[in-house]
């Protein structure tokens, strides 16, 4: 017979990044209102509602006074060092609210926008996800434009080849966390100095080693991992924008409408929910609102019948493995942990 097994609990780490772009040149990189409050936000929900530890939360955001800046070297070595620390059944979160791109209008390479413009790219989430211990999960929510697809070669389980879109959106007054091809590249090329018409030469210019792989000339080939747990949920589709709304829209504040609408389902909801019916209940709600935008979900098929963020259902435990397996062993049973 096994011994009693202590209870013990997977490690909840989160990175949550706002950029509002306070500082930039706002001819091309328009100022944003709500997505440092969105990152105050999630942080709240994760303490409150999914046992998160406040001390395991990192939050960057570019308001006057922060330390570190969400650069895009600072928001990949915090990534990479979150990763660091995890082990096999931890949970990860990184949250973005701002401003998306496309990084090749024929390509259709997708972005997020750092507060430096140095642009994280499809490529570097993967390279990312790949670090993952197997067994461990990343949640990546992306609350900006052109966000569908951000993990490249993720499967698609909610988005434009699963999922028609609705034609019934209403003209409402918000902000898209877009930056045109054209505008990025002109803000680069005022900033590099140089002659390109390609973005990445301009970023590699800029960054040097800290811009992306993909601009690097670095041979680069996705390996296919044994057990893919990265976990994209996107304020919308890759050829679509977010967007940031004011406080009219926003309940009293300026927030990212996808943002927003998350928090509303999960209070609606407080019980474990999976990431595909969260997934498809924000869809659901935005479409009600008159919005023509459509979040999408990418992750393995396992994982997308999941508990968001593993949040545990009534009367399941989390058990310690080691204290089992030595009896287990001897009785001839394999033992694995399990997390509902």
């Amino acid at each position: 017979m096994a011994v009693a097994a202590r209870v013990s609990s997977p490690k909840k780490l989160a990175l949550l990044v706002g950029c509002n772009y306070f500082t930039n040149d706002h001819r091309y990189l328009p100022e944003l209102s709500g997505c440092i409050n969105d990152v105050r936000d999630m942080a709240e929900t994760l303490v409150s509602r999914f046992g998160f530890d406040r001390r395991d939360i990192t939050v960057l955001t570019d308001e006057a006074g922060s330390h570190p800046m969400p650069t895009g070297a600072n928001i990949k070595r915090a990534l990479t060092d979150m990763i660091k620390k995890a082990k096999s059944g931890d949970v990860l979160v990184f949250h973005f609210s701002g401003h998306g791109t496309r990084l090749d209008n024929a390509t259709r390479d997708e972005a997020i926008i750092p507060c430096d413009s140095n642009c994280i790219t499809d490529v570097d989430f993967r390279q990312i996800v790949d670090l993952l211990p197997s067994g461990t999960t990343l949640t990546i929510i992306s609350d900006s434009c052109h966000s569908g697809g951000l993990i490249n070669h993720e499967k698609e389980q909610i988005g434009p080849s699963t999922v028609k879109r609705s034609i019934d959106a209403k003209d409402l007054k918000s902000k898209p966390r877009f930056i045109p091809h054209e505008s990025l590249l002109q803000h680069l090329s005022g900033l590099s100095g140089i002659e390109s018409q390609q973005i990445g030469d301009h970023l590699a210019h800029l960054f040097g080693e800290d811009a992306s792989d993909k601009f690097l000339n670095k041979a680069y080939h996705p390996k296919k991992p044994i057990a893919d747990n990265g976990i994209l949920l996107s304020g919308c589709e890759a050829d679509q924008s977010s967007a940031d709304l004011s406080p009219e829209y926003g309940d009293g504040k300026a927030c990212g409408a996808f943002t927003h609408s998350l928090q509303k389902v999960l209070a609606q909801h407080p019980g474990a929910i999976s990431y595909k019916e969260l997934v498809t209940k924000v869809r659901q709600l935005l479409r009600s609102q008159g919005r023509e935008q459509h979040p999408c979900l990418y992750c393995s098929d396992s994982n997308a019948v999941s508990p968001f963020l593993l949040q545990k259902r009534p009367g399941t435990k989390d058990v310690d493995i080691e204290a089992t397996v030595g009896t287990a062993e001897k009785e001839g049973v394999t033992t694995g942990p399990e997390f509902n």
